[in-house]
């Protein structure tokens, strides 16, 4: 199992994962990586096990939260987390193996020339594994939907697998963010694109999980059907991101 070289940190928030996490911690270890699980207090004890693990691991780090308060509100405790340290890249990743851990390192060398890398289910075709058809519809009509109003540029801007730079990171005033289910994805990648910072795409392979249950609800998608358009309000009504100084 090789050291951690501790400059790459991945966040995986979690709520009832325990048949999920010794197998993301056993696939992690293989890489040079610490992990941060947050829990928000899972029934199923998966913060008793995280903290067994860190035990056991030294590149495992447990943050306990004490109530179920969501997906963004999850990350961000991450993020203030990654940058009380000396971590350069910051990655989410689901806990749930949806994310192929083994990707880490293509998103890293991406990463050489971005200031966010978002994993990409879409770009240049469709890879995505065990999903009904209704499910895949939605999901492509949602990042359209993103495109349209927002202006942002990329194939799967509702994607939760991302790579963040600490530039990028440091550039987001964290207590601004306001949502909190999946749509806590799009406001991030729209808070540093919008800078002009540089984010770039990374092709994936999204495959639905085999243990646990989806924290997918009706209410989190009605939530980013709002998020986007106060989203483009907040920038006032513009579709595209600041520009760089010395550019007309």
């Amino acid at each position: 199992m090789p050291d951690s070289d501790h400059s790459t940190l991945v966040i995986v928030p979690t709520y009832n994962e325990r048949d999920n996490l010794a197998g993301i911690v056993e696939a992690l270890g293989q890489l040079s990586v610490d992990l941060l699980v947050v829990d928000d207090n899972s029934p199923d004890g998966t913060g008793d096990l995280a903290d067994e693990l860190s035990e056991k691991h030294q590149f495992v780090h447990i943050l306990h939260r004490q109530h179920k308060n969501g997906l963004g509100r999850a990350y961000c405790a991450g993020f203030e987390w990654a940058l009380e340290r000396d971590y350069e890249f910051v990655f989410e990743m689901d806990g749930d193996f949806s994310h192929d851990p083994t990707d880490i390192p293509r998103f890293i060398e991406t990463a050489a020339e971005a200031d966010l890398v978002l994993g990409t289910r879409y770009r240049g075709g469709i890879r995505v594994n065990n999903w009904p058809l209704r499910r895949l519809m939605l999901s492509l009509g949602a990042a359209k939907y993103v495109k349209w109003i927002t202006g942002m540029p990329f194939s799967d801007p509702t994607g939760g697998y991302k790579c963040f730079r600490r530039k990028a990171l440091e550039s987001v005033d964290l207590t601004t963010v306001r949502s909190n289910g999946y749509s806590f994805q799009i406001e991030m990648t729209h808070k540093i694109w919008r800078q002009g910072l540089r984010v770039a795409e990374q092709n994936i392979v999204f495959t639905e999980r085999i243990e646990g249950t989806s924290k997918m609800s009706w209410h989190i998608a009605w939530e980013a059907v709002w998020m986007v358009w106060r989203l483009w309000f907040q920038h006032g009504l513009r579709r595209w991101p600041k520009k760089k100084e010395g550019e007309l």
